[in-house]
């Protein structure tokens, strides 16, 4: 079955940029990224860590550059990664130029921090040099002195003035190929800047919560306000920012996406809270349900609802249901329609066996129209 948003989502019109091979903005699907936590220095730590990322499904991943030493290791971690890199730069502009010549796909530079115009414009050099992008990043706790000192305190018109007078640098020197991105930890703060930024400008924007918490709390802001600018059609990357594995970030991530039917990865699984009417243990199912279709990229519904009282409506909602009935056993839906009865024990092992066969076939479906349309191309 196909998946349908109820109301389909306005994107703002943005210019497209590439981070590597990933495009960004236009029409291009909205990436996810999370960061390493790795010390960046230790090339294959940091390798092992990307590669989780990766499988999670990451479009890029950002690492941080503090020093030297991490510089070194850089040229090594962006040979080995599948995805694009982003340089991480805070205080030293060198370290941009050196992420430059090790392979950076784009350099994120803090306009706060990154020094005087003229350390800017040996950054965007060593960009248009080596063929990386650039993220203007501009977090509310490292505005500009002169900004802080006239607006008084981080607020949206000094987070977005801080953004354009950046904007001009690289366009003063004819360097378009970035996105920017105006965080901070309080969501209301972050919402009206994206707002003003996306009135301002058509560059595309790079969403995040900064310093949002930890993994249920900074879940729970990044999905709100995060949701509340994709909602409103603002948005061409997004990074959740957990105090958790990065690879939870990832997830999330998706997760938000999915639920606004803006991108689809994976199994998306509805799933009832459970009551006294319940035919089985519905929260540890879902939970082994979860772990073992983490694997599964191919978006696919999946429900999973204890009793009859919501259980068929869901069901014929979604690609493959379970129902509780009582007596020890369930009804498997498939395509929206009942199937066939199942014992309770079986249903986990059962329903990943459903789930992998219907991604195969998808999967194989989707390989063959590819190869079709390339034919007839």
């Amino acid at each position: 079955m196909s998946i349908r948003p109820y109301r389909d989502i306005e994107r703002r019109k943005s210019r497209q940029i590439h981070v590597g091979n990933v495009p960004v903005g236009g029409d291009a699907p909205i990436s996810v990224q999370s960061m390493t936590n790795t010390i960046t220095a230790d090339a294959g730590a940091t390798i092992d860590q990307i590669r989780a990322l990766e499988e999670a499904g990451a479009d890029i991943v950002r690492v941080s550059v503090p020093d030297e030493a991490s510089s070194a290791a850089l040229a090594e971690i962006t040979k080995a990664a599948q995805v694009p890199i982003v340089a991480d730069i805070h205080f030293h502009y060198k370290r941009a130029i050196e992420a430059a010549e090790a392979g950076a796909a784009c350099l994120r530079i803090n306009p706060g921090n990154i020094g005087n115009e003229q350390r800017v414009r040996d950054v965007i050099q060593a960009a248009k040099d080596h063929g990386c992008s650039i993220r203007i990043g501009v977090n509310a706790g490292s505005l500009e002195k002169h900004l802080l000192e006239r607006y008084g305190e981080p607020c949206p018109e000094a987070m977005v003035e801080s953004a354009l007078e950046h904007v001009r640098i690289l366009e003063d020197h004819d360097f378009t190929e970035f996105k920017i991105s105006v965080k901070a930890s309080d969501v209301f703060l972050t919402v009206a800047a994206y707002h003003g930024l996306a009135e301002a400008c058509d560059y595309p924007l790079h969403l995040g919560i900064t310093e949002a918490g930890g993994l249920m709390s900074g879940t729970v802001k990044s999905s709100i306000g995060l949701g509340a600018l994709l909602w409103a059609g603002i948005g061409d990357s997004i990074r959740v920012s957990l105090s958790a594995d990065p690879v939870e970030e990832i997830r999330v991530g998706f997760d938000i996406l999915k639920s606004l039917g803006l991108r689809h990865r994976g199994v998306n699984i509805i799933s009832c809270p459970s009551c006294a009417r319940q035919g089985f243990n519905v929260i540890e199912t879902v939970a082994a349900l979860e772990q073992r279709l983490a694997h599964i990229s191919t978006p696919m519904t999946l429900s999973v609802i204890g009793c009859v009282v919501n259980g068929p409506g869901e069901a014929r909602e979604t690609d493959i249901g379970f129902t509780g009935g009582g007596a020890g056993a369930g009804m498997v839906y498939l395509n929206g329609e009942a199937a066939y009865k199942l014992e309770n024990p079986k249903m986990v092992d059962h329903l990943v066996e459903l789930v992998e066969k219907k991604a195969a076939e998808i999967e194989a479906q989707d390989a063959s129209e590819a190869s079709a349309a390339s034919v007839a191309n």
